[in-house]
Formats: structure tokens, C-alpha cells, sequence
């Protein structure tokens, strides 16, 4: 399976070998057991019984998993009743590994989960209700980007706790762009500014804005200039695939004409476009916001970060958020259950700490506090969530996705046309969303 943060550390040679797990047992772990009275199931807000071990698993393979041990650190300190060891896979290992190790009892007991895969391990009986946690936090919709909160629901029950948000941004060199004679400290906000920039970047010498024909970061452009030109991937109830219809033809034909206009080399590699900008090669890309800490380490590199330029009719960026979620064991342990819904409470409460590590809070009062406006390029993409398009919270879309991802990189590749690679597509995806609803229902 493929998914919305698949392999990006892997990618920037930041993470963990395929198919290896990374396993870190954390301070205050030890042997304890769950023998003892169930501490009282008060949705999380404390937690009363014997010693319990947690298990922990995610995807935080970047810098971002060093702020996140941190933190797990900072609980274990805190919570002397209760030990949580973390471990770390690459995301597709890990949406893969989970099922079958849930079912043999090997699993974790909270797991870190994207919120379009939420339904899916809902549908699956992975993971378990979590409406209790929701109210003991007094979260409401009121309190979130309303597709963020939605998310975590399936057939109306709360199965995810939301920990940030992570929109794609726009990020620029700056000594590129003064050399080109453009100002650095204006990057382009619209289409005819891109253009003209791009047009400059040219006469300079400098092929300004790469196509990558991958998931990362091609892919996930192509998606958010879908939304910008006025299309969706979808239909409103996730019955029929719409990525082939005319604004979708018309943000892939303006993704191809950067390349045979020579804005962009072809066959852009894995991860090229980023590593081009780092090095001054071009000026501009479309990256994930977890990108800021890793530029972060390069004081050299004269960069700056804004929202995506609005090249169609209205603004849209992909987004997607991580969730808590509690997984189902083979033998029920309520201390253990509690004590994850503890963990799970106090991580919520500690957000703005996450934001350090390169995502939005998902808590709409920790994003406007001045702790989280002083996070000066993090906070900078805050503004993309009033029009982030989230990936729909449907079961089994996954590979439906991977097919959309796949057909732009035969367009981008030039092996078809955007209208024949994007036709192709659909009709794929339209036969993988019947077979999801005969398997999880309508």
C-alpha cells in the first residue's frame, strides 16, 4: 500500500532500512505487571492501577520522531504507573505489519495512524471506539478544522483523537531567486507571479520548478492543484473517482508544461526536486510541511516557506493529520486500555511541544496561541487548513489512492497524455471502489 507519508524519510535517507523496525524501549519502562484491581475507565483522565507496560508504534522516522521521544520520555518521568516503549517503522511497513501483529497479539497497544487510514482499521475491527477520551478532553468539532474532526469518525463513533496537521507548503530559495533578479523576500502568490518568476529563473539559467513524477512531491502538488483548479478526486459519498474530469486534466496538463516548457528537467528522480533546491539548483518546490526541521540543519541554505501559490481559481493544498488510536488485543487488559487513554490525554495536552517538530496542532486554541505563533515557519502554513483538502475518511482507500498517484506519474513521465494517463485512472479506481463497498459495505 501506498500512503500519504509513505517512505519521505526514507527518501531524504533519514530513516530506517525497508522493512526493518527500529525499536526503542524509553526511560521509566520496567516489568511491571497488570496483575491488580482495573483502574476506573474515566475516559483517560487518570489513571490509578498497577504498573503497566504500553506499546507504541509509528512512523516518525525524521527529526520529527526525535521531538516525539522526547516527549514519551517526558510522560514515562511524569507517570510513574505507567511505561511506554516506543517503536518506529517506515509507514508502509507499518500499515502492513499492523493487522496480522494485532491479531496474533503482538500489536501495540496505541498506535499512530493517518486519518484516511483511520476507517479502514476501524472496518477491520483493528482499533478501538474512543468517544470517552473525546468527551474527558472536552474536545469539540468547534475546537478543529471541521474535515480533521470528521475524520476521526466511522459509522458516527469516534475512533481517532487528532494530533496535528501536516499541509504541503511552498518553499523557496532565496539566493536563487535574487540571483534571477527576484526579490527574495516576495515569493510568488498567484499564477501570472509564478509565471513571470519562472520566466526570469529561465533567462538566469535555472530551471525553476521540478516535476517530480512521484507521490512525493509530484503527486501530492497534482493533488492540491486539482483542488485549486475546482475538482476533487472524488464524488461527495466516495462512489465514483473524479480525477479525470476537466479541472483534474487541466492542473495535470499545467504540471506537464512545466517540464516541456524546460521549467523542469524530465524524469525527475525521488526526492530531486527537494534536494535541488537545497543545493541551488532551482528556486522553488512543493513540499510536505515536516520539511522545515531538515532545512533547519542547513544554515546555508537561504530558504523561506509561505503557502502555495494559487495557480487556479481558488486556494487548496493537500493536507493530512496524524491520530491516536487505541489497538484492540485477544485478551482485553482494561489497566493497559486506561492507561493508553492516559497517554493519549496527556500528548493532546502537550501539542504545542509537537509543533516543534515541523506539524500544525490539530487544537485550533494551541494554534493561536502566541507560543505557537512565535514557531515562525510552522505557524507560516497555518492559514493552508481554512482550505486543506484532507483525504476523504472512506475504508480501503489506500490503494485507490496509490492508483491516482500512479496515473500522474505515467502523465508526468510522458508515457501517456494527462487525459489518456488520467481516464485510464479512473476507470481502475472506480472498479477498486466497488470492490471496497461489497468488502466494508456502503
Amino acid at each position: 500500500m501506498i500512503h500519504n507519508e509513505m517512505s519521505r524519510r526514507r527518501l531524504l535517507g533519514l530513516g530506517v532500512g525497508l522493512g526493518a523496525a527500529a525499536t526503542l524501549t524509553l526511560a521509566g519502562c520496567g516489568g511491571g505487571d497488570s496483575s491488580g484491581p482495573a483502574a476506573g475507565g474515566d475516559g483517560g483522565k487518570d489513571y490509578t492501577g498497577p504498573k503497566v507496560d504500553l506499546k507504541l508504534w509509528n512512523g516518525f522516522t525524521g527529526g520529527d520522531g526525535e521531538i516525539f521521544k522526547t516527549l514519551v520520555n517526558q510522560f514515562n518521568s511524569e507517570h510513574q504507573n505507567i511505561a511506554v516503549s516506543v517503536a518506529t517503522y517506515q509507514w508502509e511497513d507499518y500499515y502492513n505489519k499492523l493487522p496480522s501483529a494485532a491479531s496474533s497479539g503482538n500489536g501495540p497497544d496505541i498506535a499512530v495512524m493517518h486519518m484516511d487510514q483511520l476507517a479502514t482499521f476501524a472496518a477491520r475491527g483493528v482499533i478501538s471506539e474512543l468517544d470517552d477520551v473525546a468527551k474527558t478532553l472536552e474536545l469539540t468539532e468547534a475546537d478543529f478544522a471541521p474535515t480533521v474532526w470528521q475524520g476521526g469518525l466511522y459509522n458516527n463513533k469516534r475512533y481517532g483523537i487528532p494530533l496535528d496537521m501536516h499541509p504541503l507548503g511552498f518553499y523557496y530559495n532565496k539566493s536563487v531567486m535574487e540571483k534571477a533578479g527576484l526579490d527574495p523576500n516576495k515569493p510568488p502568490t498567484t499564477r501570472d507571479d509564478f509565471t513571470a518568476a519562472l520566466t526570469e529563473l529561465k533567462k538566469s539559467g535555472v530551471q525553476g520548478f521540478w516535476i517530480s513524477p512521484f507521490q512525493f512531491t509530484g503527486g501530492m502538488s497534482f493533488y492540491s492543484l486539482i483542488y485549486q483548479f475546482g475538482g476533487s478526486l472524488f464524488d461527495a459519498e466516495v462512489n465514483k473517482a473524479t480525477f479525470n474530469a476537466d479541472p483534474a486534466v487541466e492542473a495535470c496538463t499545467w504540471m506537464v508544461d512545466m517540464i516541456k516548457q524546460g521549467h523542469s528537467p524530465a524524469n525527475v528522480g525521488q526526492d530531486a526536486e527537494y534536494l535541488a533546491l537545497k543545493s541551488g539548483k532551482n528556486a522553488f518546490t512543493f513540499n510536505g510541511i515536516w520539511q522545515i526541521n531538515d532545512l533547519k540543519k542547513s544554515p546555508d541554505v537561504q530558504w523561506g516557506v509561505a503557502p502555495l501559490p494559487q495557480i487556479g481559481s481558488k486556494p487548496a493544498a493537500w493536507a493530512n493529520s496524524h491520530n491516536f488510536t487505541i489497538v484492540k488485543q485477544r485478551a482485553n487488559n482494561a489497566n493497559k486500555v486506561q492507561a493508553s487513554k492516559v497517554f493519549i490525554n496527556w500528548l493532546s495536552q502537550h501539542s504545542l511541544d509537537w509543533g516543534k517538530g515541523g506539524q500544525v496542532p490539530a487544537r485550533k486554541s494551541v494554534r493561536e496561541s502566541a507560543e505557537f505563533k512565535a514557531l515562525t515557519e510552522v505557524s507560516a502554513l497555518a492559514p493552508e487548513l481554512d482550505y486543506a483538502a484532507f483525504p476523504p475518511a472512506t475504508p480501503g482507500l489506500g490503494e485507490v489512492i496509490k492508483t491516482f498517484y500512479d496515473s500522474f506519474n505515467v502523465a508526468a513521465l510522458g508515457k501517456k497524455t494527462p487525459k489518456q494517463a488520467l481516464d485510464e485512472g479512473v476507470a481502475k479506481a472506480n472498479r477498486q471502489l466497488e470492490d471496497n463497498r461489497k468488502k466494508y459495505g456502503s
